[in-house]
């Protein structure tokens, strides 16, 4: 090949490059909301995961019931099941049904709060049982292990024997060892943050607090480095590092200032983070009628549907931040 027809077939490469990356730019955000449920508008605590036999992304999520005619308390909040909804991008999501899962004991069963990993083949469900429809808080809280095979049918394993029968919110994080360790919400010691480990994911081994804070719905994740912690303190989310999963320093607040896009008024709660192609992508939830200003009367539907947000994790100077009004070029990668 000649010196010329080198540099032309260079220009003619760097040119399609150019091309292409603009198109990336110029490729749609996500949308404000990324996910509204279309059964009860009362999506809430989002985990996700690749389903590589149907080659998406699969969100499972609380279910809350808020367009229900039953404004007592918080029964709104109970009865609920497990909903799932589908991505190929993580950008354009869509309702596929509720997880079939295998454990209702009780009359009015409530399911809460999922947390599904896979390993060796086999998903592993933790999941918040609550025994009934209740009108206030005050009634028993369990997290039970599920498995399954296709993401769809769950078969009940056990209920978790941890520090009491008031615990909820399970998040599960492979350790360096090849071990694992569940953190979760204990709600007599003032709502803080437990933790226990196994070596199988079947049997666990309480060990006590595992930071000295209040909060809901832990999320730990592995991203620049570090390993890193985000708890739902109810005024935005806490974000927590540490790099031994053992001692955690605080380094932000994040989403406790509202958005301005659609239905993101509101501060962002429980939340999951999917690190795909370097980057971290935070998937939270919001009231959008719970506004500081101008909010809905607090037992009406505006008050209680919930959507699904999404937006970048960034990391400057070695602090957590996240501007949710940020457009969100969001194109997850299958693995």
């Amino acid at each position: 090949m000649s010196k010329l027809s080198k540099i032309l077939l260079g220009t003619i490469t760097l040119s399609i490059a150019c091309t292409l990356s603009c198109l990336a730019q110029k490729a749609a955000p996500a949308p404000k909301p990324v996910y509204a449920d279309p059964v009860y508008d009362g999506a809430a605590d989002p985990v996700i995961i690749w389903n590589p036999k149907e080659k998406a992304w699969w969100m499972f999520y609380t279910n809350r019931r808020a367009t229900v005619n039953d404004s007592t308390g918080v029964r709104w909040v109970h009865g609920t099941r497990i909903g799932i909804a589908a991505s190929t991008d993580g950008a354009n999501w869509h309702y596929v049904d509720t997880a079939n899962i295998n454990y209702r004991p009780d009359e009015g069963y409530t399911f809460w709060a999922p947390d599904v990993i896979a390993h060796n083949g086999l998903y592993h469900m933790y999941l918040t049982y609550v025994p009934g429809i209740f009108s206030n808080w005050n009634h028993p809280r369990n997290i039970i292990h599920l498995t399954s095979t296709d993401l769809r049918n769950w078969k009940y394993e056990s209920v978790l024997k941890l520090t009491n029968d008031k615990v909820i919110d399970a998040s599960v994080f492979r350790l360096p060892d090849g071990s694992w360790r569940l953190w979760y919400n204990n709600e007599t010691d003032g709502k803080s943050i437990y933790y226990a480990d196994s070596k199988d994911l079947f049997s666990w081994e309480d060990k006590g607090k595992a930071i000295a804070a209040n909060g809901e719905g832990p999320k730990i994740f592995r991203w620049k480095d570090h390993y890193w912690m985000i708890v739902d303190v109810w005024k935005g989310m806490d974000v927590y590092q540490s790099d031994d999963l053992l001692n955690w320093k605080r380094n932000a607040r994040i989403l406790e200032e509202p958005g301005k896009g659609k239905d993101d008024g509101a501060i962002g709660g429980h939340c999951d983070v999917v690190v795909n192609d370097g980057k971290a992508w935070v998937f939270y939830f919001t009231h959008p009628g719970r506004v500081k200003t101008n909010p809905a009367p607090s037992e009406s539907v505006a008050a209680r549907r919930s959507v699904i947000q999404v937006a970048e994790l960034q990391l400057n100077k070695g602090v957590v931040s996240c501007d949710r009004d940020q457009a969100a070029y969001i194109r997850l990668q299958g693995r």
